[in-house]
């Protein structure tokens, strides 16, 4: 399961915009390349995946909005192999610093079956060799 679809992308952005960056055939097949849509929905994934690792519970149970637009803002940023237009860059940027928010704490991710990744520790720990009081090893204090 992906965060976010082709239904999504050409929701979003369009199929014209989507046919103009992926179908990248010699010549034209005329048609949205689902394979390297795939392909670019599944490095959104990743980056999502691997930023909120950190954090959280990965992949994630289900998809808040906000993960969502997030992946689409990556997806349609990875397709381009030429400089996107302002717009797209800007969104990009936008949804990479709302990633890093996510991981930080500093922005709430919105979702019922997250859970926070446990280390397993309970606190401090320490580890020592036995000590014990005697004549010896008091030597200077009695």
């Amino acid at each position: 399961m992906t965060y976010a679809t082709l239904e999504n992308l050409t929701e979003r952005y369009g199929a014209d915009m989507l046919l103009g960056i992926t179908d990248r055939a010699t010549p034209p097949a005329g048609g949205i390349d689902t394979v390297v849509v795939a392909r670019a929905l599944a490095n959104a994934d990743a980056t999502i995946n691997g930023r909120l690792g950190t954090r959280f519970v990965v992949p994630l149970a289900e998809t808040p909005p906000e993960i969502r637009e997030i992946a689409e803002a990556i997806a349609i940023w990875k397709l381009h192999v030429y400089k996107p237009d302002e717009k797209i860059e800007a969104d990009y940027k936008e949804a990479m610093k709302t990633l890093e928010g996510m991981a930080a704490g500093s922005v709430v991710l919105h979702a019922t079956t997250l859970a926070p990744v446990e280390t397993g520790g309970t606190g401090a720990r320490l580890t020592d060799r036995d000590r014990p009081l005697t004549a010896e090893n008091l030597r200077g204090y009695i």
